[in-house]
């Protein structure tokens, strides 16, 4: 069971660093192209992603996400205690992930992000994002379709383009970029309202599947 948790904090620690690592490299070589920077940020994302829900995905089935693991408790594939150590792993991988990419970058290695990321439009781009994210998981892991992985990556890069936010859809995700100042940071003012959205898109994508189930 231990080995769940670590594929958990490996997951997480691996997916900050991709979003954030590449978020910074991205807007860095992107010269104050926004749209370019973004781009690279959504395919280093989506691909690493994928890589690592097949990697990782036979051993604790990839979460790296409290939502997902809210869900997968809700459907009663994973206990309670498991759902509280598969968070207590993703929280410390998520921010050591991030600490990790300013050590790779020179930058300084504690930051508070001072990006506001305020706004009733931001929190619906979230409520969304994270309905969408939590349904493709849902129906994909209802079939037992292998093509899950793909969908999820392709849901994600797409996100990141559909929504006012970039789709965070990921509480432990929201967390650890209050930690990072760089081009994908979020101020702890703006979490709170993040994570009510991301949590009430979770909440209502499980009831609505179960309902078309």
């Amino acid at each position: 069971m231990k080995s769940k948790y670590v594929a958990e904090f490996f997951g997480s620690f691996f997916l900050l660093m991709m979003i954030v690592g590449s978020g910074f490299m991205g807007e860095k070589l992107a010269s104050g192209n926004e749209a370019l920077a973004l781009l690279c940020n959504s395919l280093a994302t989506g691909f690493g992603l994928f890589v690592l829900i097949r990697t990782l995905g036979p051993i604790s089935g990839a979460h790296f996400n409290p939502c997902v693991s809210f869900l997968k408790k809700l459907t009663g594939e994973i206990s309670v205690v498991e759902f509280f150590g598969y968070i207590l792993a993703q929280i410390p991988g998520s921010i050591l992930g991030v600490l990790a990419v300013h050590a790779m970058f020179g930058l300084d290695l504690l930051q508070i992000s001072t990006h506001d990321r305020n706004g009733m439009n931001l929190g619906m781009s979230e409520f969304f994002a994270t309905f969408g994210l939590m349904f493709v998981i849902l129906s994909g892991s209802s079939r037992r379709d292998e093509s899950l992985p793909v969908l999820v990556s392709c849901f994600v890069m797409s996100a990141y383009w559909f929504t006012s936010s970039t789709a965070f859809a990921n509480p432990v995700v929201t967390l650890a970029r209050a930690f990072t100042d760089t081009f994908c940071g979020i101020a702890p003012g703006s979490i709170p309202a993040f994570l009510l959205a991301q949590m009430t898109g979770a909440t209502l994508a499980f009831l609505v599947f179960r309902r078309l189930k």
